[in-house]
């Protein structure tokens, strides 16, 4: 009798260690989302002042908003382009060096944004390692819309490369060897069979790499400057328009929040999708 009643004495102890537990754990969660809710919010709410609206139809916000769409698609279809392949090669094969490939992919990253700048006028400015002979050439890079792209693609291209991998490696061996068995050639099954399979791993990344692209800041006002209509994207205006127009620079804001927020939801739904395929 008195051993069950210290097991009985045990699961209670257990019991209220799990209840403080939980309940740590949801007030930390509700700390969190508050924490991160709260200038959202604060940003939401000031445009309740119709002035905020109607600064989004000045033209400095128009050209930030077209010069950001323009530079993002082109900065897409290149990260597409050689960040697919790319990928299936990291996904599938095996070659000396591959750990270090595989990390120099995730520098961009982790890299401060000004450091980015730094190095990409370094590697492509005038005075750069590259930039000097484009420049005898008379190409300039540097403060031109082309080095908004190039900075896009160097800190966005890891989004793309890293989902991709995963979709890939995800994709049957067995469903690609049957089509080859058929007759169809390796780059027949890669683009009928192996990119469908790991479509979805694609969008996903295609769409947080786009969504990085459009948020960059520090490496292209370093590397190209903050020039309306040339290289002010959307969050050169909003820094820009902060002490001029703040309601300009809220009403970016907000759109760029929604744009996040969206591309987030449809990110997870990607992922989730690919992941669903990968298991069965």
């Amino acid at each position: 009798m008195k051993g069950q009643e210290k097991r009985d004495l045990f699961s209670r102890v257990l019991g209220s260690g799990d209840r403080l537990a939980s309940g740590l754990a949801v007030a930390a969660l509700s700390l969190l989302a508050g924490f991160i809710s709260l200038p959202m919010l604060a940003l939401v709410l000031w445009t309740v002042n119709e002035s905020a609206w109607h600064a989004m139809t000045t033209q400095a916000a128009r050209e930030a908003l077209l010069l950001s769409i323009r530079t993002t698609s082109i900065s897409l279809v290149i990260i597409i382009l050689v960040g697919t392949p790319a990928a299936y090669v990291l996904a599938r094969a095996e070659f000396p060096g591959k750990r270090v490939v595989d990390t120099l992919i995730d520098v961009p990253a982790v890299l401060p944004p000004s450091a980015a700048g730094i190095a990409l006028l370094l590697a492509f400015g005038r005075l750069g390692l590259v930039g000097e002979y484009l420049h005898a050439f008379g190409i300039t890079v540097s403060f031109t819309t082309a080095a908004v792209v190039i900075a896009e693609v160097f800190v966005a291209a890891h989004f793309y490369v890293r989902q991709a991998v995963v979709g890939f490696a995800q994709v049957r061996r067995d469903v690609e060897e049957a089509a080859m068995v058929d007759g169809a050639s390796r780059f027949s099954v890669f683009i009928r069979v192996t990119v469908p399979l790991a479509f979805p791993a694609l969008v996903a990344g295609a769409v947080m790499a786009w969504a990085r692209a459009l948020g960059e800041f520090g490496g292209t006002i370093i590397f190209a400057g903050s020039f309306p209509g040339v290289t002010q994207t959307i969050p050169l205006a909003i820094f820009a328009a902060r002490e001029s127009n703040f309601d300009a620079a809220v009403a970016l804001s907000v759109m760029v929040l929604v744009f996040a927020f969206a591309v987030i939801l449809v990110a997870r739904f990607l992922l989730g999708k690919a992941a669903r395929i990968g298991d069965g």
